[in-house]
């Protein structure tokens, strides 16, 4: 499926890629995202984007409903990218924080929560954007 780099009337493009709704997806996410911080120089972000944009993926592919999500990457400042994965469910995501030790999937929150400035969630009426934001220690 295409990338989409969406211009806009002042600042850097944002880029997205429509990727069905299987946990495989994750790889390409991850591609997208070393591809547009290297645009961006933002080279310094990958390790934690990618993590962050495997969390988001794996529990859209969980808990989405249809074939398909879509993964955004956006600029929001000159240090600052926002990371986003759109489903077609309106069910909110919860960060699990209990200690069951055996438990061994549920708790992708929890890193997205440790390696962003600020998350969250923005509802639609046919579903929901899960996103993350990170911010550059050395803004180019």
């Amino acid at each position: 499926m295409p990338v989409t780099a969406t211009p806009r009337p002042t600042g850097h493009p944002g880029y997205s890629e429509t990727l069905p709704r299987e946990p495989e997806s994750a790889a390409v996410a991850r591609r997208l995202v070393r591809i547009a911080l290297a645009t961006w120089g933002l080279d310094e972000l990958v390790n934690d984007a990618a993590l962050i944009i495997t969390e988001l993926v794996s529990n859209a592919a969980d808990h989405g409903r249809l074939d398909s999500i879509r993964v955004i990457v956006s600029r929001t400042s000159e240090d600052r990218v926002r990371l986003g994965v759109v489903d077609r469910s309106k069910e909110l995501p919860m960060m699990r924080t209990d200690s069951n030790g055996e438990q061994i999937r549920g708790r992708g929150l929890l890193v997205v929560d440790a390696l962003t400035e600020q998350w969250g969630t923005e509802l639609y009426p046919w579903g929901k954007q899960v996103w993350g934001e990170i911010q550059a220690r050395n803004a180019a």
